[in-house]
């Protein structure tokens, strides 16, 4: 593939650039191309405009959108919980111990596989159109076994998150402030330097408001920009915390008052919904359209992790929404793209236009519509990351 490259006989472009083609959120160009030098888009717009170039890719009327931002996962464990699931969807009791059991699997594995693991995770994730994709520690919960999963992380993403916080450490169960001591102390000094990011699961059998907005302020002094789990099993402090300390999303959002849709609508905290948590644990949906309705930013992620949503597929989370969660297509399409982005706070992906990455997914159809027209059917055609076709 040389440096130059131009897309051209699109039948539908998103470009989640509202000043283009039909000026909706989604900037739906009809006819279109996109030309890409090097690892950038230069250039988007009607194919019959397309610049000249000795390499080009005739799309044959199909549909081109922005590769999908894949803002909250959990790729870096041992083992797996299917024997859980099994029973809870059989209708079963099941006395294994959910989370515990995967961290003590993790600390278990070599970090050779734990890294095979991840690597395969990606790729899965790849081959249904993802192209970037943030993904965390939390299975560890000693400094030792933390660290190494985002020195793991940190070989594969930019996108990496320190969630020692994601329950309390088995052997500290009964002394769950100083697991807040190690986390923001220890912990925190030795993870730092390999993320972006510090998260908190903040729920009923996790960590309450104060022990979240310690552990979120701690990471901040350390230069960590904050992100929380809130609002997953039960109404709570969650959302309106990370309000508070300008997290840049609040995740899951599964139980919101009032009060929690307004905080969300009146700043820039990020509403980042993941329906296969739901669909895998038979909860309640979170109400997408009244985050919406309310002008909140809502993103679209996976959640893929072993216990809880064991799903690495954009767009099943895509057709969930739209289904299950008052989304349209248009608004699930932009959520797990632009919105996905703007969770990670990022403006170079998510969208195709002159500047961003080329990051693109090509589908085996004429319109994104059919992500939630046609479930469960493997339509990406073609992924070009960072301008390199990659699938």
């Amino acid at each position: 593939m040389s440096s130059s490259t131009v897309i051209t006989n699109i039948a539908a472009l998103v470009t989640n650039d509202p000043s283009l083609g039909d000026h909706s959120p989604l900037g739906l160009v009809r006819d279109a191309a996109v030309a890409v030098e090097g690892d950038r888009v230069v250039w988007t717009g009607e194919s019959s405009k397309a610049p000249a170039t000795d390499n080009r890719v005739d799309a044959d009327g199909r549909a081109v959108l922005p590769g999908f931002v894949d803002s909250h996962s959990h790729l870096l464990f041992g083992g797996d919980r299917t024997e859980e699931f099994n029973a809870r969807m059989s209708g079963r009791p099941y006395s294994a111990g959910g989370i515990r059991t995967t961290v003590a699997a993790t600390r278990a594995a070599s970090d050779a596989e734990l890294e095979a693991g991840l690597v395969r995770y990606l790729a899965e994730a790849l081959r249904q159109g993802t192209t970037t994709f943030e993904t965390k520690s939390g299975y560890g919960l000693t400094t030792a076994d933390e660290s190494r999963a985002l020195r793991v992380a940190a070989r594969h993403t930019d996108e990496v998150t320190f969630l020692g916080a994601h329950i309390v450490a088995p052997e500290l169960a009964d002394d769950p402030a100083a697991y807040v001591g190690l986390v923001t102390g220890e912990m925190l000094d030795a993870c730092a330097p390999h993320a972006r990011w510090i998260d908190v699961f903040c729920e009923q059998g996790a960590f309450d408001g104060d022990q979240a907005r310690a552990i979120l302020t701690a990471g901040k002094a350390k230069g960590l920009h904050p992100r929380i789990h809130a609002n997953q099993l039960s109404q709570g402090p969650g959302v309106r915390l990370a309000v508070e300390v300008d997290a840049a999303s609040a995740d899951h959002c599964t139980h919101l008052t009032g009060a929690d849709v307004d905080a969300l609508a009146n700043s820039r905290t990020v509403a980042t919904l993941l329906p296969g948590a739901e669909f895998s644990t038979r909860a309640p949906w979170p109400d997408a359209r009244r985050l919406l309705d309310a002008g909140a930013t809502v993103a679209l992620s996976t959640d893929c992790n072993p216990g809880s949503s064991f799903t690495s597929s954009v767009p099943f989370c895509i057709a969930l929404a739209v289904r299950d969660m008052g989304m349209t297509p248009d608004e699930a399409v932009w959520s797990a793209t632009a919105g996905g982005a703007a969770a990670l706070r990022r403006d170079d992906v998510g969208r195709l236009t002159p500047g961003a990455y080329a990051d693109l997914t090509l589908l085996d159809a004429p319109s994104h519509v059919h992500l939630a027209y046609r479930p469960g059917v493997p339509l990406v055609a073609g992924v070009w990351r960072r301008g390199v076709r990659v699938h």
